[in-house]
Protein backbone atom coordinates (compact mmCIF):
# COMPACT_ATOMS: atom_id res chain seq x y z
CA UNK A 1 0.00 0.00 0.00
CA UNK A 2 1.34 3.40 -1.00
CA UNK A 3 2.12 5.82 1.83
CA UNK A 4 1.97 8.98 -0.25
CA UNK A 5 -1.01 9.42 -2.56
CA UNK A 6 -1.33 10.95 -6.00
CA UNK A 7 -4.83 12.44 -6.08
CA UNK A 8 -6.31 13.35 -9.46
CA UNK A 9 -7.10 17.02 -9.99
CA UNK A 10 -10.80 16.34 -10.50
CA UNK A 11 -10.93 14.92 -6.96
CA UNK A 12 -9.00 17.70 -5.24
CA UNK A 13 -10.69 20.20 -2.92
CA UNK A 14 -9.73 23.84 -2.24
CA UNK A 15 -8.48 24.36 1.32
CA UNK A 16 -11.24 26.94 1.81
CA UNK A 17 -13.79 24.12 2.21
CA UNK A 18 -12.01 22.64 5.21
CA UNK A 19 -13.75 25.30 7.32
CA UNK A 20 -17.17 23.93 6.37
CA UNK A 21 -16.10 20.29 6.63
CA UNK A 22 -14.84 20.77 10.19
CA UNK A 23 -17.84 22.85 11.26
CA UNK A 24 -20.40 20.45 9.84
CA UNK A 25 -18.87 17.28 11.21
CA UNK A 26 -18.59 18.83 14.68
CA UNK A 27 -21.85 20.76 14.98
CA UNK A 28 -24.14 17.76 14.98
CA UNK A 29 -26.69 16.48 17.46
CA UNK A 30 -24.17 16.53 20.31
CA UNK A 31 -24.38 20.28 20.71
CA UNK A 32 -28.11 20.05 21.49
CA UNK A 33 -27.43 18.43 24.85
CA UNK A 34 -23.79 19.07 25.75
CA UNK A 35 -24.34 22.10 28.08
CA UNK A 36 -26.13 19.83 30.56
CA UNK A 37 -23.25 17.37 30.82
CA UNK A 38 -20.64 20.11 31.18
CA UNK A 39 -22.73 21.82 33.87
CA UNK A 40 -23.13 18.60 35.83
CA UNK A 41 -19.33 18.55 36.27
CA UNK A 42 -18.32 22.22 36.35
CA UNK A 43 -21.53 23.90 37.58
CA UNK A 44 -21.65 27.67 36.99
CA UNK A 45 -18.05 27.65 35.70
CA UNK A 46 -18.95 25.31 32.82
CA UNK A 47 -18.02 28.03 30.33
CA UNK A 48 -14.41 27.78 31.54
CA UNK A 49 -14.42 24.06 30.76
CA UNK A 50 -15.46 24.84 27.19
CA UNK A 51 -12.54 27.27 26.81
CA UNK A 52 -10.14 24.61 28.14
CA UNK A 53 -11.52 22.09 25.65
CA UNK A 54 -11.12 24.56 22.76
CA UNK A 55 -7.50 25.27 23.71
CA UNK A 56 -6.66 21.55 23.93
CA UNK A 57 -8.43 20.86 20.64
CA UNK A 58 -6.37 23.56 18.89
CA UNK A 59 -3.20 22.05 20.34
CA UNK A 60 -4.09 18.58 19.06
CA UNK A 61 -4.96 20.03 15.67
CA UNK A 62 -1.49 21.61 15.53
CA UNK A 63 -0.02 18.19 16.35
CA UNK A 64 -1.97 16.60 13.49
CA UNK A 65 -0.56 19.16 11.05
CA UNK A 66 2.96 18.45 12.33
CA UNK A 67 2.43 14.75 11.56
CA UNK A 68 1.00 15.37 8.09
CA UNK A 69 3.80 17.79 7.21
CA UNK A 70 6.37 15.03 7.74
CA UNK A 71 5.04 13.35 4.58
CA UNK A 72 4.60 14.48 1.02
CA UNK A 73 0.91 13.63 0.65
CA UNK A 74 -0.08 10.87 3.08
CA UNK A 75 -3.21 10.02 5.05
CA UNK A 76 -3.48 8.26 8.40
CA UNK A 77 -3.78 4.82 6.80
CA UNK A 78 -0.49 5.25 4.96
CA UNK A 79 1.26 6.87 7.93
CA UNK A 80 0.33 4.00 10.25
CA UNK A 81 1.58 1.40 7.76
CA UNK A 82 4.81 3.39 7.42
CA UNK A 83 5.34 3.59 11.19
CA UNK A 84 4.04 0.24 12.44
CA UNK A 85 4.45 -1.98 9.41
CA UNK A 86 1.89 -3.53 7.11
CA UNK A 87 -0.08 -5.76 9.48
CA UNK A 88 -0.19 -3.60 12.61
CA UNK A 89 -0.81 -0.55 10.43
CA UNK A 90 -3.79 -2.23 8.80
CA UNK A 91 -5.18 -3.32 12.17
CA UNK A 92 -4.96 0.23 13.48
CA UNK A 93 -6.51 1.52 10.26
CA UNK A 94 -9.38 -0.95 10.69
CA UNK A 95 -9.98 0.30 14.22
CA UNK A 96 -10.11 3.85 12.88
CA UNK A 97 -12.70 2.76 10.29
CA UNK A 98 -14.82 1.06 12.96
CA UNK A 99 -14.59 4.21 15.06
CA UNK A 100 -15.98 6.41 12.27
CA UNK A 101 -18.68 3.84 11.57
CA UNK A 102 -19.64 4.05 15.25
CA UNK A 103 -19.76 7.85 15.06
CA UNK A 104 -22.13 7.66 12.07
CA UNK A 105 -24.27 5.14 13.93
CA UNK A 106 -24.52 7.24 17.10
CA UNK A 107 -25.42 10.42 15.21
CA UNK A 108 -28.09 8.56 13.26
CA UNK A 109 -29.59 6.97 16.40
CA UNK A 110 -29.54 10.23 18.35
CA UNK A 111 -31.18 12.29 15.63
CA UNK A 112 -33.89 9.66 15.05
CA UNK A 113 -34.59 9.76 18.78
CA UNK A 114 -34.83 13.57 18.75
CA UNK A 115 -37.34 13.46 15.89
CA UNK A 116 -39.43 10.86 17.71
CA UNK A 117 -39.29 12.83 20.95
CA UNK A 118 -40.23 16.25 19.58
CA UNK A 119 -42.16 15.70 16.33
CA UNK A 120 -43.24 12.15 15.43
CA UNK A 121 -43.48 9.97 18.56
CA UNK A 122 -45.19 7.11 16.73
CA UNK A 123 -42.99 6.99 13.64
CA UNK A 124 -40.86 3.87 13.41
CA UNK A 125 -37.09 4.07 13.72
CA UNK A 126 -36.76 1.95 10.60
CA UNK A 127 -38.64 4.45 8.44
CA UNK A 128 -36.75 7.46 9.77
CA UNK A 129 -33.43 5.67 9.37
CA UNK A 130 -34.32 4.62 5.84
CA UNK A 131 -35.19 8.20 4.83
CA UNK A 132 -32.01 9.66 6.29
CA UNK A 133 -29.71 6.94 4.96
CA UNK A 134 -31.25 7.23 1.49
CA UNK A 135 -30.19 10.88 1.38
CA UNK A 136 -26.76 10.03 2.76
CA UNK A 137 -26.13 7.21 0.26
CA UNK A 138 -27.30 9.38 -2.64
CA UNK A 139 -24.79 12.07 -1.67
CA UNK A 140 -21.86 9.70 -1.13
CA UNK A 141 -22.39 8.05 -4.53
CA UNK A 142 -21.55 11.43 -6.08
CA UNK A 143 -18.01 11.32 -4.71
CA UNK A 144 -15.98 13.43 -2.33
CA UNK A 145 -16.50 16.71 -4.22
CA UNK A 146 -20.28 16.28 -4.13
CA UNK A 147 -20.10 15.49 -0.40
CA UNK A 148 -18.08 18.64 0.24
CA UNK A 149 -20.50 20.66 -1.92
CA UNK A 150 -23.46 19.39 0.11
CA UNK A 151 -21.59 20.18 3.31
CA UNK A 152 -20.97 23.74 2.13
CA UNK A 153 -24.57 24.39 1.04
CA UNK A 154 -26.15 22.85 4.14
CA UNK A 155 -23.89 24.87 6.41
CA UNK A 156 -24.82 28.13 4.68
CA UNK A 157 -28.51 27.32 5.18
CA UNK A 158 -28.34 26.79 8.96
CA UNK A 159 -26.63 29.62 10.94
CA UNK A 160 -29.77 31.80 10.81
CA UNK A 161 -31.24 29.63 13.57
CA UNK A 162 -28.82 31.08 16.11
CA UNK A 163 -30.37 34.54 15.64
CA UNK A 164 -33.53 33.37 17.43
CA UNK A 165 -31.61 32.72 20.63
CA UNK A 166 -32.15 36.42 21.38
CA UNK A 167 -35.27 35.45 23.33
CA UNK A 168 -33.60 33.16 25.90
CA UNK A 169 -30.66 35.62 26.03
CA UNK A 170 -33.08 38.37 27.13
CA UNK A 171 -34.26 36.12 29.98
CA UNK A 172 -30.83 35.17 31.30
CA UNK A 173 -30.11 35.60 35.02
CA UNK A 174 -26.56 36.76 35.70
CA UNK A 175 -26.80 35.43 39.26
CA UNK A 176 -26.64 31.91 37.80
CA UNK A 177 -22.93 32.50 37.08
CA UNK A 178 -22.13 33.29 40.71
CA UNK A 179 -20.00 32.56 42.58
CA UNK A 180 -17.48 32.51 39.74
CA UNK A 181 -14.17 30.60 39.66
CA UNK A 182 -15.18 28.30 42.52
CA UNK A 183 -15.00 25.00 40.64
CA UNK A 184 -11.87 22.92 41.21
CA UNK A 185 -9.36 22.30 38.44
CA UNK A 186 -10.25 18.61 38.53
CA UNK A 187 -13.94 19.28 37.88
CA UNK A 188 -13.15 21.86 35.20
CA UNK A 189 -11.12 19.24 33.37
CA UNK A 190 -13.94 16.72 33.80
CA UNK A 191 -16.31 19.28 32.31
CA UNK A 192 -13.90 19.87 29.43
CA UNK A 193 -13.83 16.13 28.73
CA UNK A 194 -17.63 16.10 28.53
CA UNK A 195 -17.33 18.18 25.34
CA UNK A 196 -15.55 15.27 23.63
CA UNK A 197 -18.54 13.89 21.74
CA UNK A 198 -19.49 17.34 20.42
CA UNK A 199 -15.95 18.21 19.32
CA UNK A 200 -15.19 14.84 17.70
CA UNK A 201 -14.72 15.01 13.95
CA UNK A 202 -11.70 17.24 13.39
CA UNK A 203 -9.61 14.05 13.13
CA UNK A 204 -11.10 13.62 9.64
CA UNK A 205 -8.25 15.92 8.62
CA UNK A 206 -6.02 12.82 8.82
CA UNK A 207 -8.00 11.29 5.94
CA UNK A 208 -9.05 14.20 3.76
CA UNK A 209 -5.72 16.09 3.81
CA UNK A 210 -4.29 14.42 0.64
CA UNK A 211 -7.33 15.70 -1.30
CA UNK A 212 -6.57 19.36 -0.46
CA UNK A 213 -5.21 21.44 -3.34
CA UNK A 214 -3.45 24.40 -1.71
CA UNK A 215 -2.15 22.80 1.46
CA UNK A 216 -0.42 25.99 2.58
CA UNK A 217 -3.86 27.43 3.39
CA UNK A 218 -5.26 24.29 5.00
CA UNK A 219 -4.10 25.17 8.50
CA UNK A 220 -5.86 28.56 8.53
CA UNK A 221 -9.19 27.17 7.30
CA UNK A 222 -9.11 24.24 9.72
CA UNK A 223 -8.26 26.35 12.75
CA UNK A 224 -11.02 28.83 11.90
CA UNK A 225 -13.47 25.93 11.60
CA UNK A 226 -12.55 24.55 15.02
CA UNK A 227 -12.68 28.02 16.59
CA UNK A 228 -16.13 28.67 15.09
CA UNK A 229 -17.43 25.37 16.45
CA UNK A 230 -15.90 26.10 19.83
CA UNK A 231 -17.51 29.55 19.96
CA UNK A 232 -20.93 28.08 19.12
CA UNK A 233 -20.60 25.54 21.95
CA UNK A 234 -19.31 28.29 24.26
CA UNK A 235 -22.24 30.59 23.40
CA UNK A 236 -24.91 27.91 23.84
CA UNK A 237 -23.34 26.85 27.14
CA UNK A 238 -23.29 30.41 28.48
CA UNK A 239 -26.89 31.01 27.40
CA UNK A 240 -27.99 27.71 28.96
CA UNK A 241 -26.31 28.52 32.29
CA UNK A 242 -27.96 31.95 32.36
CA UNK A 243 -31.38 30.68 31.28
CA UNK A 244 -31.76 27.50 33.34
CA UNK A 245 -31.52 27.11 37.08
CA UNK A 246 -29.26 24.39 38.52
CA UNK A 247 -32.37 22.31 39.23
CA UNK A 248 -33.50 22.60 35.60
CA UNK A 249 -30.31 21.00 34.30
CA UNK A 250 -31.04 17.79 36.18
CA UNK A 251 -34.49 17.50 34.55
CA UNK A 252 -33.86 18.30 30.87
CA UNK A 253 -31.94 16.23 28.32
CA UNK A 254 -31.73 18.66 25.40
CA UNK A 255 -31.09 22.13 26.91
CA UNK A 256 -30.20 23.85 23.63
CA UNK A 257 -33.28 22.49 21.89
CA UNK A 258 -35.40 23.52 24.86
CA UNK A 259 -34.10 27.09 24.44
CA UNK A 260 -35.80 27.24 21.06
CA UNK A 261 -38.94 25.72 22.55
CA UNK A 262 -39.46 28.88 24.57
CA UNK A 263 -39.75 30.89 21.33
CA UNK A 264 -43.22 31.29 19.87
CA UNK A 265 -45.01 33.56 17.39
CA UNK A 266 -48.70 34.11 16.65
CA UNK A 267 -48.48 32.02 13.46
CA UNK A 268 -45.82 29.64 14.76
CA UNK A 269 -46.40 28.25 18.21
CA UNK A 270 -43.69 25.54 18.25
CA UNK A 271 -40.49 27.00 16.81
CA UNK A 272 -38.51 23.98 18.06
CA UNK A 273 -40.19 21.90 15.33
CA UNK A 274 -38.43 24.00 12.71
CA UNK A 275 -35.14 23.71 14.59
CA UNK A 276 -35.32 19.90 14.71
CA UNK A 277 -36.04 19.70 10.98
CA UNK A 278 -33.40 22.31 10.15
CA UNK A 279 -30.84 20.41 12.22
CA UNK A 280 -31.11 17.63 9.69
CA UNK A 281 -29.01 19.86 7.39
CA UNK A 282 -26.18 19.49 9.91
CA UNK A 283 -26.79 15.85 10.76
CA UNK A 284 -26.75 14.51 7.20
CA UNK A 285 -23.26 15.91 6.34
CA UNK A 286 -21.90 14.49 9.62
CA UNK A 287 -23.15 11.00 8.76
CA UNK A 288 -22.12 11.45 5.14
CA UNK A 289 -18.52 12.42 5.95
CA UNK A 290 -18.17 9.64 8.53
CA UNK A 291 -19.48 6.99 6.13
CA UNK A 292 -17.21 8.29 3.37
CA UNK A 293 -14.22 7.75 5.66
CA UNK A 294 -15.38 4.16 6.22
CA UNK A 295 -15.78 3.41 2.50
CA UNK A 296 -12.56 5.18 1.54
CA UNK A 297 -10.64 3.45 4.34
CA UNK A 298 -11.76 -0.03 3.32
CA UNK A 299 -10.78 0.76 -0.24
CA UNK A 300 -7.32 1.91 0.87
CA UNK A 301 -6.65 -1.01 3.20
CA UNK A 302 -8.46 -3.94 1.60
CA UNK A 303 -9.16 -2.87 -2.01
CA UNK A 304 -12.93 -3.14 -1.46
CA UNK A 305 -15.01 -1.01 -3.82
CA UNK A 306 -16.45 2.04 -2.08
CA UNK A 307 -19.90 1.52 -3.59
CA UNK A 308 -20.05 -2.07 -2.34
CA UNK A 309 -18.96 -1.06 1.17
CA UNK A 310 -21.42 1.84 1.18
CA UNK A 311 -24.38 -0.48 0.66
CA UNK A 312 -23.11 -2.93 3.28
CA UNK A 313 -22.66 -0.37 6.04
CA UNK A 314 -25.96 1.30 5.14
CA UNK A 315 -27.77 -2.00 5.71
CA UNK A 316 -25.87 -2.46 8.99
CA UNK A 317 -26.78 1.02 10.23
CA UNK A 318 -30.41 0.65 9.18
CA UNK A 319 -30.64 -2.68 11.00
CA UNK A 320 -29.13 -1.24 14.19
CA UNK A 321 -31.39 1.82 13.93
CA UNK A 322 -34.53 -0.29 13.66
CA UNK A 323 -33.47 -2.49 16.60
CA UNK A 324 -32.37 0.28 18.99
CA UNK A 325 -35.62 1.67 20.39
CA UNK A 326 -34.47 2.38 23.94
CA UNK A 327 -33.23 5.91 24.58
CA UNK A 328 -30.94 4.70 27.37
CA UNK A 329 -29.24 2.35 24.92
CA UNK A 330 -28.58 5.31 22.61
CA UNK A 331 -27.12 7.30 25.53
CA UNK A 332 -24.90 4.34 26.45
CA UNK A 333 -23.62 4.06 22.88
CA UNK A 334 -22.98 7.80 22.69
CA UNK A 335 -21.12 7.83 25.99
CA UNK A 336 -18.99 4.85 24.94
CA UNK A 337 -18.05 6.52 21.65
CA UNK A 338 -17.18 9.72 23.52
CA UNK A 339 -14.81 7.80 25.80
CA UNK A 340 -13.16 5.94 22.92
CA UNK A 341 -13.11 9.07 20.77
CA UNK A 342 -11.23 10.99 23.45
CA UNK A 343 -8.29 8.61 23.17
CA UNK A 344 -8.44 8.37 19.37
CA UNK A 345 -8.92 12.06 18.57
CA UNK A 346 -7.15 13.82 21.46
CA UNK A 347 -4.46 11.47 22.79
CA UNK A 348 -3.42 9.18 19.93
CA UNK A 349 -2.17 12.02 17.63
CA UNK A 350 0.32 13.09 20.33
CA UNK A 351 1.65 9.53 20.62
CA UNK A 352 1.77 9.18 16.83
CA UNK A 353 3.74 12.44 16.49
CA UNK A 354 6.41 11.16 18.88
CA UNK A 355 6.74 7.92 16.90
CA UNK A 356 6.88 9.76 13.55
CA UNK A 357 9.61 12.10 14.80
CA UNK A 358 11.59 9.21 16.27
CA UNK A 359 11.49 7.33 12.96
CA UNK A 360 12.51 10.45 11.07
CA UNK A 361 15.42 10.97 13.46
CA UNK A 362 16.55 7.35 13.06
CA UNK A 363 16.39 7.63 9.27
CA UNK A 364 18.48 10.81 9.38
CA UNK A 365 21.08 9.12 11.59
CA UNK A 366 21.16 6.08 9.30
CA UNK A 367 21.57 8.35 6.28
CA UNK A 368 24.46 10.21 7.92
CA UNK A 369 26.11 6.86 8.80
CA UNK A 370 25.83 5.62 5.21
CA UNK A 371 27.31 8.88 3.90
CA UNK A 372 30.29 8.63 6.30
CA UNK A 373 30.99 5.07 5.20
Amino acid sequence: MKVNLNIKKNLQIPAFYLFFIICNIQIGVGILGVPKYIFMESKQDAWISVLIAIAFMLLVLYVIFLILNQYKNADLFGIQVDIFGRWIGKILGTLFIVYFLSVAMSVLLTYVHVIQLFIYPTMSSFLMGLLLLSLVVYGILGGIRVIVGITFIFFILTPWILIFLYDPISRMEMTHFQPMFQTSIKNLLKGARKTTYTFLGFEILFIIYPFIQNKSKAKLSTFFGVIFTGLVVFATTVISIGYYSPQDFSKIDWPVLQLFKSISYPLLERFDYIVVVEWMLLTIPTIMLSMWVVTYGTKRLFKVKQKTMLYIISIILLTICSMTKNYHATLWITDLIAQIGFWIAFIYPVILLVLVLIKKKLLNIRGMTNNDS
